[in-house]
């Protein structure tokens, strides 16, 4: 009843859509006043539930912002695509499910990435762009799928697959420019090259091949104007595995199109390129850089995905930075985002007294356990530790390979506990403190036990296991701070 309440009241002032502010739901703010938001964390909505904002793509109607994602089932198989609206970019009000399986029998057996709207103002419509297979590792259709609404959080009906001008698309992205022309950018001959594409009028078919970027092996790709210059952005294609996001500048869609130029580190922190989001405020206008973090890439499921929204900085017209930051701060009233704090995505822990880097054992299994190895390099996923805050004091240390927390077993405090790495929680035997001792040194402190990270015996043998212990400050419970290597 209240979808269909509506869709009445969205048809009856079609011709305003976006032209005048929405009333605020439940639990969302009557004005957008500045937030911060963490990176690496899954995000959850207003009402305390994850959100799913996958692979997704955000467009702002009157005040809000409105952010649609992919939101599959367990198996990765496609469920829904849901859209959450906010106006401050950090609260989220969950909205409906725009597209399901249900919405069209074509949509039975399916996998849908990629969810990016733009509205039409001659037609007055949204219209909801994805890639379509029919499963995960399945590349055979290759194909995009439109949907259609007259309302940016309506329910959408389901046009048609097809591929464009007849060329297999994978990854693929929308972009609609300042003179109302939108463009479908994908990646094409066998994820070779990445091809632009105008559409027509209606943004319904492609009318035109316009150019295509070859021999680039891209995907992940997201386009954004700045004062003329249009700039790609994507992600190299290794899979659910992070890589070196590039980007390409040009003065016209149809190019040409700058060599591509690295920006990020060498695992864009961690993350995949989804969508970059102009914050248009009344002092400036940012640009926010929305990222995956692919649960996949540590043996979990998109819907355990987290994310990574960082500031882009432009040096020049043409050229692009970003730096790594945990929080970052917006305030979409000014168009102000800043990146809050610093240091690293991922960091290695070394033993003072060996040298040798913290590693869990090569498993994602809970109980796995810690010791020190040799630092190792950038494949050496295992020693690699995201240092997360909590913001009381504490951190969870999480390993990059398999996401699980550092944790002292059954919250034991007897000295000479054995390590072990076990799926996050909030108990605080995963709630570490981190005390600089100067000179680049730490101690770190279990918060249920009061006890130190310890390498046992002080050996500096590879596998000597991680136990706690009673702090006394001897090297063997010292530990050097440093990014890991990529």
């Amino acid at each position: 009843m209240r979808r269909a309440l509506h869709i009445i009241i969205g048809l009856a002032v079609a011709a305003c859509v976006g032209l005048l502010p929405a009333h605020p739901a439940a639990g969302e703010p009557g004005a957008a006043a500045p937030a911060t938001v963490t990176n690496g964390v899954r995000f959850t909505d207003s009402a305390g539930r994850v959100l799913h904002g996958h692979g997704g793509g955000v467009i702002k109607t009157g005040r809000y912002y409105y952010w649609f994602g992919e939101n599959p089932h367990p198996n990765n198989r496609f469920r829904y695509i849901s859209v959450y609206r906010s106006t401050d970019l950090r609260t989220w009000t969950f909205r409906n499910h725009v597209l399901t399986q249900s919405s069209a029998r074509e949509l039975r057996v399916a996998t849908l990435w990629r969810p990016k709207v733009v509205h039409n103002a001659r037609t007055g419509q949204y219209v909801l762009f994805l890639r379509k297979e029919r499963k995960e590792g399945d590349f055979g259709q290759g194909r995009v799928a439109i949907a259609t609404s007259r309302t940016v959080d309506g329910d959408y009906t389901y046009r048609r697959s097809f591929r464009p001008l007849g060329y297999k698309s994978f990854d693929m992205t929308v972009f609609r420019d300042d003179d109302g022309r939108a463009y479908l950018i994908s990646t094409t001959n066998k994820q070779q090259d990445l091809t632009v594409f105008r559409l027509t009028p209606d943004y319904l078919r492609v009318a035109a091949r316009v150019t295509t970027l070859r021999g680039v092996q891209r995907e992940a790709q997201a386009v954004f104007k700045r004062n003329g210059v249009y700039f790609l952005l994507s992600s190299g294609v290794t899979g659910w595995q992070p890589n070196q996001a590039r980007y390409s500048t040009a003065r016209s869609m149809a190019g040409p199109w700058s060599r591509q130029a690295d920006v990020g580190d060498s695992i864009t922190y961690g993350s995949q390129s989804a969508f970059v989001l102009p914050v248009r405020g009344r002092t400036t206008t940012s640009y926010l850089y929305m990222g995956d973090r692919h649960a996949n890439a540590w043996g979990g499921r998109v819907k355990d995905s987290e994310y990574v929204w960082l500031p882009l900085r432009f040096p020049s017209a043409r050229t692009l930075s970003m730096r790594w930051h945990p929080r970052v701060f917006v305030d979409t009233a000014t168009g102000v985002v800043r990146g809050a704090g610093s240091g690293h995505a991922y960091e290695e822990l070394r033993a003072r007294h060996s040298g040798k880097c913290l590693a869990a054992r090569w498993s994602r299994a809970d109980g796995a356990g810690v010791m020190q190895r040799s630092c190792g390099v950038a494949k050496d996923q295992n020693q690699h530790w995201q240092v997360r805050s909590l913001g009381n004091g504490y951190h969870r240390l999480v390993v990059r390979y398999s996401h699980k927390c550092l944790t002292v077993p059954g919250s034991s405090t007897a000295d000479g506990t054995r390590i072990t790495q076990r799926a996050c929680g909030t108990g605080a035997n995963q709630q570490w403190r981190i005390t600089d001792l100067g000179g680049g040194r730490h101690r770190i402190t279990a918060r249920h036990s009061g006890r130190c990270l310890d390498i046992r015996h002080g050996s500096t043998a590879d596998g000597a296991r991680a136990v706690q212990y009673t702090c006394k400050g001897s090297p063997n419970q010292q530990w050097w701070r440093a990014g890991a290597p990529y």
